[in-house]
This record gives structure tokens, C-alpha cells and sequence, in this order.
């Protein structure tokens, strides 16, 4: 099940992760926990991220 979070910029990536701007808050999200069908998933994006659910509870997002 994957979640979609709206207004997501993206302040840096890595090779394995991104630093979103979620709600004021800035986390690291892995880059393997992001569906295909994301419009975030490169450094200087914005718009709706979609995530697992999981990483989404991790993070405390849900």
C-alpha cells in the first residue's frame, strides 16, 4: 500500500536517499521506500510524493 504526501520539495539527495521537506519538517526519505509514480524523486522537485506505507509510518507521516 503506498502513500501520498502533497506540497513535498526536495532539499538534497544522495545516492540512496532525498531530504524532503514535508509539513516544515526535513527527512530522509530512501529511494527504494518511493513508487514509480511519485512526481519527487530527484534534488530541486516538488510536488506529490508517494512512499510505502511503511516508510510513511516510520517516519511518522500517517
Amino acid at each position: 500500500m503506498a502513500v501520498e504526501i502533497e506540497d513535498v520539495e526536495v532539499k538534497k539527495e544522495t545516492e540512496k536517499a532525498l531530504l524532503c521537506l514535508i509539513d516544515g519538517k526535513e527527512l530522509w526519505i530512501p529511494k527504494s521506500q518511493i513508487d514509480d509514480d511519485s512526481e519527487v524523486f530527484e534534488e530541486g522537485h516538488y510536488g506529490t510524493l508517494i512512499i510505502t506505507q511503511w516508510i510513511a509510518e516510520q517516519k511518522e507521516l500517517v
